[in-house]
């Protein structure tokens, strides 16, 4: 669309909608302060993993970041809504689970920290923590995952994620931006955290973000960045060999596939070799049909001669080792590349012990 169109389009169709989005987000979270909509307290802490921009901004890697730190200190159940999953209901991730049973998120994180938390999906937030308490009465904490708009739990920490690069001051309400509700939202959090960082941030650049935040003395902020693993072959037992990115040369070739939100990050660490990096692009969350499938295949063949890899995110990982499409040829071929949050050095060791002294001021 060219640029004259676009602009009368989003001022015309988009902005009014935003407007009507904004308006009953607002008196949505005007009731829940008026107490017309009621949130429930429980008596363990419950610690709201979210962000107010819809989608990319780390939340997964930091939940995960978040039951590491804490599962020495507290027996853990994690509550997730289980997007895109084809069960309903109150589902309680086992060996049996698939990401088609809890959401490939959940999946993930089930396969890292196994029987060490108690992990469940539900649409209900209220219903899940009933349930797992009933399953595991030693939980004694619960990290409820993306549930930051689910204002029915009353949270004992809220922990609010905003991108480096798209920060959500910058953004507007949906449709005509990605914003799930007014930037004004981040009263409502206990912490803050800017993820996904370049290495090399300026003075002026955390001071432009402390300033834009506005926060509260009370409130907190910190700056998190990925960093990202050796590659792990998908199919173990399929694979004789694990290549380093950083060891390959111009005679390799990369098919780099990515379904997440923002997947900027993971191609500029790919680039960041002197591999040729060839990519494919699917929408976040996306389940991989036969013919997507039969087009990742098409395009590994027609690769240049020489050593050539399939490289994939750590959450399309889990979708695409379950697909009973996935072709037995491909298998030696294909790898993940894990990622891992670390925090800025000036707050690195100070984000963990400052949750944990936040949930016992609350007196949990």
């Amino acid at each position: 669309m060219p640029m004259n169109g676009r602009k009368i389009y989003e001022n015309i169709v988009l902005l009014p909608l935003s407007k009507v989005y904004g308006a009953g987000v607002a008196m949505r979270n005007f009731m829940f302060k008026c107490g017309v909509l009621r949130q429930r307290e429980f008596d363990i802490p419950i610690v709201v993993v979210g962000n107010i921009a819809a989608g990319g901004t780390g939340k997964t890697p930091h939940t995960e970041y978040v039951i590491d730190a804490l599962r020495y200190r507290y027996r853990i159940g994690v509550v997730s809504r289980g997007y895109k999953r084809k069960t309903h209901g109150f589902v309680l991730a086992s060996k049996r689970s698939t990401p088609l049973d809890i959401g490939d998120e959940p999946y993930q994180m089930y396969q890292k920290f196994g029987d060490l938390v108690r992990i469940a999906v539900c649409e209900d937030r209220c219903q899940a923590i009933d349930e797992l308490l009933k399953i595991d009465p030693a939980i004694n904490l619960i990290v409820l995952d993306d549930a930051f708009q689910h204002r029915y739990v009353k949270p004992t920490v809220s922990i609010v994620l905003t991108e480096f690069s798209r920060p959500f001051f910058f953004d507007r309400l949906l449709p005509l931006g990605r914003l799930r509700e007014s930037p004004n939202a981040i009263d409502r959090a206990d912490m803050v955290v800017v993820t996904k960082c370049p290495n090399n941030v300026k003075p002026i650049e955390y001071r432009i973000f402390t300033k834009n935040f506005g926060l509260f003395p009370c409130q907190n902020l910190y700056f998190s960045r990925y960093n990202y693993g050796g590659l792990v072959p998908l199919f173990p037992d399929q694979s004789t060999y694990t290549p380093y990115i950083d060891m390959m040369t111009e005679d390799d070739t990369i098919l780099a596939l990515c379904g997440i939100g923002n997947p900027k990050p993971f191609f500029n660490h790919l680039k960041s070799g002197k591999a040729h990096v060839k990519s494919i692009i699917f929408p976040d969350h996306h389940n991989f049909t036969r013919r997507d499938i039969d087009n990742i295949t098409k395009r590994f063949n027609e690769l240049p001669d020489g050593n050539k890899y399939i490289i994939t995110t750590e959450k399309d990982a889990v979708r695409l080792s379950n697909n009973p499409y996935f072709p037995h040829a491909l298998k030696p071929h294909i790898y993940y590349l894990p990622v891992m949050v670390s925090f800025d050095k000036a707050t690195s060791s100070t984000f963990a012990d400052d949750l944990v002294k936040l949930i016992r001021q609350s007196g949990h």
